[in-house]
């Protein structure tokens, strides 16, 4: 057996408070935890680190019952890309499997054990299945349904959302979070951080059939339903055509000279960055990139000599950036300003003075959509976003009827639950506002 680093909390018992008291209907009965020691909660886990080993496994949890829970460790910001570095899934009847996909030519098995080619497939269950599905889905393992512990957590108003937060309130299990971001290209991976990935995805069914019962009693298991199929089946984001653009800070660079450099050292870094197989910002972060184009070198002696520009690989790679700066000197097409997004509307910040009318919408509406939320008990971002309300806002429909608004906020992606909840209430406002 493998012990887990947890303790223990009496179900009904409070944890120690931490930070201001819930104000959504959360109660805090006065009542000490009983703790129990580290070693009563144990669980078996398998490792599986090859082909043969996984079809094995992907039987087994064929054979389980009920959703199965799933997670994955990357290694955000140690290596380049975001792929999985460890997959884990449980299933009741059939236990804990961390599979490990650096020897793993085929996931077919187990996305087939998953139910993932089947109209029937299984429910998974994922804390925060955003951050996962794209490393998931790399690897060919796709769900049909879905059940995101994280999420459900919001749409219910809790204040605290992560997993250690919700299964200690829930569970009453206080988990000791010690390996979220840890480097999970390590080999061998050691035992502990195993074990709290084992834990992590073993404790996910409990935790969705209690979030479970929770929704059914606040009456939102149709808007959890509803949010969980958007999240599976949102499109991801096209790649930016000119992703140096996005360098922390790049407002700065008011010249093409400046920009040029900086396109030149952000082009350098990253291909740097893809050969080695390292997070960019170890190699120099974009503070570095953005000192340098600001201060144009005139030699690379005064290049290592700028103070802000730091980094692991600045001075064992000066003639790298060097050359850099050169090409985003010498270039005969420097880059212009960002060109401009069609879809883009005017920053909300400056409407009081150049947009009054859209100005006074706004207002009535976040306060409104916003009182709403909190009649709601959920996050207002949840109800609505700030994005599709400020673009609603901007350009509403004229006449503004219920049923024009709905069919606004479709188009701007909103949820049948959404629409629903707020189409009425906007209406309202923007005839309470004309």
């Amino acid at each position: 057996m493998n012990e887990l680093n947890v303790v223990f909390i009496e179900p009904g018992a409070a944890p120690p408070e931490r930070g201001p008291k819930p104000d959504r209907g959360e109660t805090e009965p006065n009542v000490e935890p009983s703790l129990v020691e580290q070693h009563e909660l144990q669980t078996d886990w398998k490792m599986v680190a090859d082909d043969k080993a996984l079809e094995e496994a992907a039987a087994s949890i064929a054979a389980g019952e009920g959703p199965v829970g799933v997670d994955a460790e990357r290694a955000s910001g140690f290596r380049y890309g975001s792929e999985a570095y460890l997959v884990q899934v449980f299933r009741r009847g059939a236990g804990t499997f961390l599979f490990d996909p650096v020897d793993i030519r085929s996931f077919a098995p187990l996305a087939e054990a998953l139910g993932a080619d089947s109209l029937d497939g299984q429910e998974w269950i994922i804390h925060s299945a955003s951050q996962d599905l794209a490393c998931l889905e790399a690897l060919g393992l796709v769900p049909e349904k879905l059940f995101d512990t994280e999420l459900a957590s919001r749409l219910l108003g809790f204040e605290r959302v992560g997993l250690g937060a919700i299964v200690e309130r829930l569970l009453g299990i206080r988990l000791r979070k010690a390996h979220s971001a840890a480097d999970w290209s390590t080999r061998p991976l050691p035992e502990g951080w195993l074990e709290y990935a084992a834990l992590d995805v073993a404790l996910l069914p409990d935790l969705r059939d209690a979030i479970a019962d929770e929704l059914e009693a606040q009456g939102k298991r149709e808007i959890a339903e509803q949010e969980f199929d958007a999240t599976r089946t949102r499109p991801p984001k096209p790649p930016p055509a000119e992703p140096w653009r996005r360098l922390s800070g790049g407002n700065r660079l008011k010249t093409p000279r400046e920009l040029a450099v900086a396109r030149e050292l952000w082009y350098a870094r990253d291909e740097l960055a893809r050969e080695r197989d390292v997070g960019p910002g170890r190699l120099i972060p974009d503070a570095s990139i953005l000192a340098a184009s600001l201060a144009q070198p005139r030699s690379a002696g005064q290049l290592a000599s700028l103070s802000e520009f730091r980094g692991r690989a600045s001075r064992s790679e000066l003639e790298r950036w060097w050359q850099a700066i050169l090409r985003g000197k010498s270039t005969d097409q420097p880059p212009g300003p960002a060109p401009r997004d069609p879809d883009r509307i005017p920053h909300h910040s400056g409407w009081g003075k150049r947009y009054p009318e859209a100005a006074a919408r706004l207002a009535a509406a976040r306060e409104a959509v916003a009182a709403e939320a909190e009649r709601q008990r959920m996050p207002v971002e949840n109800l609505l976003t700030p994005d599709t309300l400020r673009r609603l806002v901007w350009d509403p429909p004229k006449p503004p009827t219920v049923d024009a608004i709905g069919t606004r906020l479709a188009e701007l992606g909103a949820r049948p639950w959404q629409i629903v909840i707020t189409a009425p209430i906007l209406a309202a406002v923007f005839v309470g506002v004309a």
